[in-house]
């Protein structure tokens, strides 16, 4: 059953040998040597070079008054020559830095990429993006807002963040992840679980106005 899945092994079962920072940046690069055992038994030895991001927030901004989500659209490198344009539609987004929660990261993200504040936040799911070469983990989370004024272009100069706002009806914004508009997994993982806990947060609200 799908429910009673556990890993067959754990990190106890990875033996370390090295570890070789190999490029010190924004971002990280090392090269690990490591062994770890076969699900057939004996084990294996591996040599791995992992980018070493930081951890990272996602905020999905949800208005269930308006009933309409706020994403922005920004350029990404890493876009280039794989999504047709460069400019993604996306969630508000940042890295966690020492000392921070990500509720702190999710918070202060908010008001540098979109200049709105967060209400009530909730946590969605956590997951590793790209596990076989990146050890980023994203923390996935809906915040409620109020939509109204939304809109613009914000972000830090100092960062080169040039973001504009968009304020979507949540229909809108369910159709972009069918028609496969969306490229970058923490919007879609977003929407669709919103799509998934629409009718709960709509009654949340109502239950509030009375």
């Amino acid at each position: 059953m799908a429910e009673n899945w556990a890993p067959t092994f754990d990190e106890r079962d990875v033996r370390l040998e090295r570890d070789e920072p190999l490029y010190q940046g924004f971002f990280r690069l090392h090269r690990l040597t490591l062994s770890h055992p076969r699900f057939e038994g004996g084990r294996v030895r591996i040599q791995r070079e992992i980018l070493d991001r930081g951890d990272a927030v996602c905020v999905l901004m949800y208005d269930p008054v308006a009933d309409a989500v706020i994403l922005v659209e920004q350029f990404r490198a890493g876009a280039l020559g794989k999504a047709g344009s460069p400019w993604l539609l996306e969630l508000v987004a940042g890295i966690v830095e020492p000392g921070e929660t990500p509720d702190d990261v999710a918070r202060r993200e908010s008001v540098e990429e979109a200049g709105v504040a967060l209400g009530q936040v909730f946590p969605i799911t956590g997951y590793l993006p790209s596990p076989g070469g990146c050890d980023e983990w994203i923390e996935l989370v809906c915040a409620l807002v109020d939509s109204r004024g939304a809109g613009g272009v914000h972000g830090l100069e100092s960062e080169g963040e040039d973001i504009r706002v968009h304020v979507i009806s949540a229909t809108d914004a369910f159709a972009l992840v069918r028609d496969n508009k969306l490229m970058n997994a923490a919007a879609i993982i977003g929407l669709q679980w919103l799509e998934l806990n629409h009718g709960r947060l709509q009654q949340m609200r109502m239950s509030d106005e009375t």
